[in-house]
């Protein structure tokens, strides 16, 4: 099981400038801004996929401080006999008072787990609780073996106005494509690393999918806090690791960069997830991630590979570039025929390929693809990488995985065709 190390972070705040209709608006006093408790009941609930998805599956929750975790699972059947006699596992519980933005005493447990020892291809029901009070049963699929077909979606940020509106682009995507072995996130999952609300309308947005399909984050710049205390004055804020169980596969001389950089394998796949901010801003982490990922990269018996993660290698905004990623990365994915690159950041769509040496044919280079799927916009340049580019566009993706195809599709948040492209092996 995945050992959590909760790190405590300094967490501080922004201000921003009001806007005009705000300016006479009295402030909100601390009383006012505090949150409900966390309640008896497990809420919050998110599957991720270990380092094996064929064999395990991590669940996380959180409940009212003081609570036990404990999961409740047992082989599906289509009797509701299976209820009788379940699987039970001890959850770790980290029973924390984590200083959050509407309240700096904040008190919630947050309980993590990974059921081991599973059948490949079969489907389990769980629940998670604390011996009385228990979520619903949810089912999920372990992976397969073999390198069978399988979709995925992949979201670039929801970062703002999350429930009321990004929540719409997920969920159709949802509803496309609800068969989906995982979601990938491309970062800034919120805007405000430390606020809580941000984080709760996160989880409400997806509720129950999230409890059946796992989700793959990584880390975007909004997820880091202000760390003097850091190489790069910023860590990852403390709220990661207590509310995602993901693969703790990565580098290992680099302990902040557990579970912000980490992959799975998945029918045929390797999937793998880069802490962008560590590799912009921290020489001494960049050097270790770029180490463990030749490893990754050199040493993978799967047939696709796909690298995610939320700077962008190669921007879709005019004013906005990341040339430390770019020089660190794309080597490595020219090397090893990386075949799709998924990031987020820009608040834009453009999808092309790139070679060795520049733009290129969707056969003769990587797949770039940046995409966005919450309101907030930025302008998107006239790009000679891009092949198909869209601005203003919340947007969703479905990438379909077979043997001897990849097809990634991108889809307006209103389920409309964007855009398409199908890829052969390039090795």
């Amino acid at each position: 099981m995945t050992s959590h190390r909760f790190v405590g972070a300094l967490f501080l705040g922004v201000a921003l400038p009001l806007a005009p209709s705000q300016a006479q608006t009295p402030p909100v006093q601390p009383q006012d801004a505090r949150l409900a408790a966390a309640t008896l009941k497990p809420e919050r609930i998110v599957l991720s996929l270990t380092a094996d998805p064929t064999t395990e599956m991590a669940v996380t929750w959180r409940s009212a401080p003081g609570a036990v975790g404990m999961v409740q699972y047992a082989k599906a059947t289509s009797s509701p006999d299976f209820v009788k006699t379940p699987m039970t596992l001890a959850a770790t519980t980290d029973d924390a008072t984590l200083p959050v933005r509407e309240d700096p005493a904040f008190r919630a447990a947050y309980h993590s787990a990974v059921l081991k020892g599973l059948e490949p291809n079969r489907v389990y029901a769980y629940r998670v609780g604390d011996g009385a009070q228990w979520s619903e049963w949810f089912q999920f699929r372990t992976a397969r073996k073999d390198a069978a077909p399988f979709r995925f979606i992949y979201l670039g940020d929801m970062q703002n106005q999350i429930l009321s509106e990004a929540s719409r682009t997920l969920r159709m995507a949802f509803r496309q494509a609800g068969d989906a072995a995982f979601t990938i996130h491309a970062g800034d999952l919120v805007n405000r690393h430390d606020s809580d609300a941000e984080w709760g309308e996160w989880f409400a947005a997806g509720g129950f999918l999230y409890a059946q399909t796992p989700q793959m984050p990584t880390p975007g710049n909004h997820e880091y806090v202000r760390d003097e205390a850091a190489r790069a004055g910023s860590s990852i804020t403390g709220q990661w690791r207590r509310q995602f169980t993901l693969p703790d596969n990565g580098p290992a001389d680099l302990p902040a960069g557990r579970e912000t950089n980490w992959y799975t394998d998945y029918q045929g796949l390797r999937l793998i997830s880069v802490d962008s901010m560590q590799v912009d801003r921290d020489e001494v982490a960049r050097k270790s991630i770029v180490a463990w990922l030749d490893g990754l990269l050199a040493h993978n018996p799967n047939r696709w590979t796909v690298l995610f993660l939320h700077f962008p290698l190669f921007s879709s905004d005019p004013g906005r570039d990341n040339p430390k990623v770019r020089a660190a990365l794309k080597p490595l994915i020219d090397k090893y025929h990386v075949d799709l690159v998924l990031q987020g950041h820009d608040h834009g769509y453009a999808r092309g390929a790139i070679g060795p040496n520049g733009p290129s044919a969707d056969k003769a280079g990587s797949t770039y693809a940046v995409s966005v799927a919450g309101p907030k916009m930025y302008e998107v340049a006239p790009l000679a990488w891009a092949r198909k580019t869209a601005s203003r566009t919340q947007a969703y993706q479905v990438i379909d995985v077979a043997p001897n195809k990849l097809t990634y599709r991108a889809y307006t948040a209103t389920g409309e065709p964007l855009d398409a492209v199908t890829l052969r092996h390039r090795r």
